[in-house]
């Protein structure tokens, strides 16, 4: 039985409940954050509590907490759960409010919920086979900035991808491939690990933010820059990236086979620089 976090107080997860009249629940109105521990360790806990706070700034809901206190509550949490790697999930909702109505009163009380399960280490080898993926329209709104909780497009265009057979959906805006349906996008053209710049249109994801920084560390050319449909198709590397896929190397798009239909090599070598940052971070060597 697992032990969640809701409102001020740990316990098991069937105990947990939230008012039906509670905004997230009514209008996908909150925000959330995944953030990975390895050996209890979180990965780059500032950073994703400073994505949550810009994404509760964007969408106009209080802090509830100070990072002191999250931090506490995330620990607290990872200690009473199982597993040397576990996934944390945090939401923030606006509250709950006497009726439903579109507009919202300032002083409503938000509703904070927390919880961790074990993740299964990702290796090298179980992701060397690589995945499929598809192209779609990306019919999503325009401040896919905000981490927000009313994913419904992601949920139907990752679901279309599983129809026909694809781990991923590649979203494809105006010409210009923006990000997956639960990933950011990479691509290796010309011997250059490319991805889209931050923008409205895509969540600056954490993970994609470690792969730059640790391929400037380790001298291989990067650039954040747009990509064409053009590009993507003729790329001799894509991968997928989250905090939970890690980097995923992407074999077939579109049915059509990427580079020589296996994984690349730059992705071979990223994928062992990002597997020594995991050891030293489930080692407690770095934060």
């Amino acid at each position: 039985m697992s032990t969640v976090y809701l409102n001020g107080q740990f316990m098991p997860i069937e105990q947990a409940k939230v008012s039906v009249l509670d905004r997230g629940f009514l209008f996908g109105d909150g925000v959330y954050e995944v953030i990975p521990a390895y050996g209890n360790h979180l990965l780059r806990l500032n950073e994703h509590l400073r994505r949550l706070q810009n994404s509760l700034d964007a969408v106009r809901i209080n802090n509830p907490l100070s990072q002191q206190q999250w931090t506490e509550i995330l620990q607290t949490l990872l200690a009473k759960n199982e597993g040397q790697d576990q996934s944390v999930y945090l939401q923030v909702s606006r509250g709950a409010a006497p009726v439903r109505d579109h507009a919202f009163a300032a002083d409503l009380v938000a509703t904070v919920f927390v919880m961790a399960n074990p993740m299964k280490a990702v290796s090298r080898e179980k992701l060397e086979p690589g995945v499929s993926a598809i192209t779609l329209d990306d019919i999503r709104w325009k401040a896919c900035n905000i981490k927000a909780t009313a994913l419904l497009a992601n949920v139907l265009l990752r679901q279309q991808a599983a129809i026909e057979g694809a781990a991923e959906a590649i979203l494809i805006r105006d010409g210009r491939a923006t990000e997956g349906a639960a990933s950011n996008v990479f691509i290796v053209q010309d011997g250059v690990i490319v991805t889209p710049p931050t923008s409205p249109m895509l969540l600056p994801g954490i993970t994609r933010d470690l792969i730059l920084e640790l391929a400037h560390q380790n001298d291989m050319p990067c650039a954040e820059r747009d990509i064409s449909e053009a590009d993507l198709r003729a790329a001799s590397e894509i991968w997928l990236t989250s905090s939970t896929k890690e980097i995923l190397p992407v074999i077939s798009l579109d049915e059509q086979p990427v580079g020589n239909g296996r994984y690349g090599p730059i992705w071979g070598s990223m994928i062992d620089i990002y597997q020594a940052y995991k050891a030293k971070l489930r080692a407690g060597e770095i934060q």
